[in-house]
């Protein structure tokens, strides 16, 4: 426990047998449950860790049981049936297993899921068991032993002591970032975080491509955790539910970790394009759901007057391309209207960004 609270750690793995010993190993002693998710690997890495389960004589985890009344009445039906549909969801997670004898008590908890889903999956899959078994803190360290175990505390605190819903390390921040992060990755990771920052509403985020994180039990009670997106653009895709969620986000510095053994399985050429696509959805998502749905503000109305002057002067644009390139006059009415609905669209545009930073800076603490 930390500070009188529940932690846990998610170890998502797909062929590990490498590494993942030692990141189990090396887990801080504070740790209450260490909730590997093998999805799917190919190779050793599910009997590994049931062989460590198996040898070492774990003791009994620390648990927090729910002290709410199951029995119906007119005042708690809600709470009840909201915590039947969450232990009932396990049905839209891809089919798992778990390996434990006395999941109650064991330390390690191996999950395995039947087929492999992603990593974005296999952290979902954790989530919920973390959340069902009402863990106060949920931190995420990679199988591939890329995270240090000594900055656990420090992702972990903030949850515990600040009550903030998602913490999440920043490898950019730190003064060795540019010397050791592959400089692919470090462009990769630099345009994914502005277009993150659009789409997800935290202005001030950045390194969102990291998945040393911990959240909350109220941020995992916030979100469909089912809903997760599966792969590599998990950590993208729970900034911008999180905002929708009105959860508050705190960065830490981390220290960037490569060469350690690990084996990358992400090829950033097919990743970006897929992320950005998935954002500029995220970003519509969020702009109907938290500025219409949930709590309507002015800005959902100056972001999509923007986007349909923008597109009302693209056929101005083309026309005027086309005369000047044929070496015609182009008449004043045609720039007059390219003018005004250009500088109304951009008009729009900022002012729309303006509230958008300001109703999210009260989210994003330093």
């Amino acid at each position: 426990m930390l500070g009188n609270k529940t932690v846990a750690v998610v170890v998502p793995a797909y062929n590990e047998e490498k590494q993942i010993r030692r990141v189990v190993e090396t887990i801080p002693d504070f740790v209450d449950r260490i909730v590997i998710v093998n999805d799917c690997s190919t190779d050793k890495t599910a009997a590994i860790v049931a062989e460590y389960i198996n040898k070492n004589n774990l003791p009994p985890a620390i648990g927090k049981t729910d002290t709410s009344s199951d029995q119906e009445n007119k005042y708690n039906r809600a709470d009840n049936l909201l915590k039947a549909l969450k232990q009932a969801d396990i049905d839209y997670f891809i089919a798992s297993q778990i390996v434990n004898t006395d999941p109650a008590t064991d330390r390690v908890i191996l999950i395995n899921n039947l087929m492999n889903g992603g990593v974005g999956s296999a952290i979902a899959r954790g989530y919920k068991w973390c959340r069902d078994n009402n863990i106060d803190c949920t931190a995420v360290m990679a199988g591939d032993g890329q995270m240090d175990p000594a900055e656990l505390a420090s992702i972990c605190r903030p949850v515990i002591e600040e009550d903030i819903d998602y913490v999440k390390g920043n490898r950019l921040i730190h003064g060795s970032a540019r010397l050791i992060i592959p400089k692919t990755r470090f462009f990769g990771n630099s345009v994914l975080s502005i277009l993150t920052k659009i789409a997800s509403g935290y202005w001030h985020v950045s390194d969102t491509q990291t998945g040393y994180t911990a959240i909350s039990l109220n941020a995992l009670n916030a979100i469909a955790l089912h809903d997760i997106y599966k792969r590599y653009g998990m950590p993208n895709d729970m900034l911008v539910k999180l905002n929708i969620a009105f959860c508050t986000l705190k960065e830490v510095k981390i220290k960037p970790v490569y060469n350690i053994g690990e084996i990358s399985k992400m090829k950033v050429t097919r990743v970006i394009p897929r992320i950005s696509w998935l954002l500029f959805k995220s970003f519509f998502q969020r702009l109907w759901v938290k500025y219409l749905f949930r709590d309507f503000h002015p800005l959902f109305l100056l972001y999509h007057f923007s986007f349909i002057l923008g597109l009302c002067s693209i056929p101005y644009v083309v026309k005027i391309i086309s005369l000047v390139w044929a070496g015609e006059a182009v008449s004043p009415v045609t720039m007059l209207a390219f003018f005004f609905l250009f500088t109304g669209s951009f008009q729009s545009l900022l002012f729309a960004m303006w509230m958008d930073i300001q109703d999210n800076e009260r989210l994003y603490k330093s």
